[in-house]
């Protein structure tokens, strides 16, 4: 026997949709930044004062170049999944929210795509 109504039944999940994969991969994405994030402090730190040579020698260390990316990744996604859910809670047009999710999701990859871009760049460049 099921205690929901029959209204309740015909909607669905309801508001647990996408809410929960939403919330576990953004605090997957903030457990994973949390040492990387400490790893560009202290690898930024390192790097005051020094050329462009200098920086892309460190750049060019596989290790470094692994980091980055996996940062930059981690960081993107972990900003658009927060202003996605954002957007979802405190927009009311739909064909606004739609929207601007869209855009967010959009935007998002193309920076995230640019930004590796360029540390492929200054890494593998002689």
């Amino acid at each position: 026997m099921e205690m929901r109504s029959h209204l309740s039944q015909a909607r669905g999940p309801g508001s647990t949709d996408h809410g929960v994969q939403h919330w576990i991969s953004q605090r997957f994405s903030a457990i994973i930044l949390v040492p990387l994030s400490l790893w560009f402090v202290y690898s930024v730190l390192g790097l005051i004062g020094a050329d462009f040579a200098a920086f892309q020698a460190w750049q060019s260390e596989p290790g470094n170049v692994i980091l980055m990316v996996v940062f930059l990744l981690a960081m993107f996604q972990h900003g658009q999944i927060g202003m996605c859910v954002v957007i979802e809670d405190y927009m009311h047009p739909e064909w606004l929210k739609n929207t601007s999710i869209l855009i967010v999701r959009y935007t998002a990859f193309l920076a995230c795509v640019s930004c590796i871009l360029t540390v492929l760049r200054v890494a593998f460049t002689a």
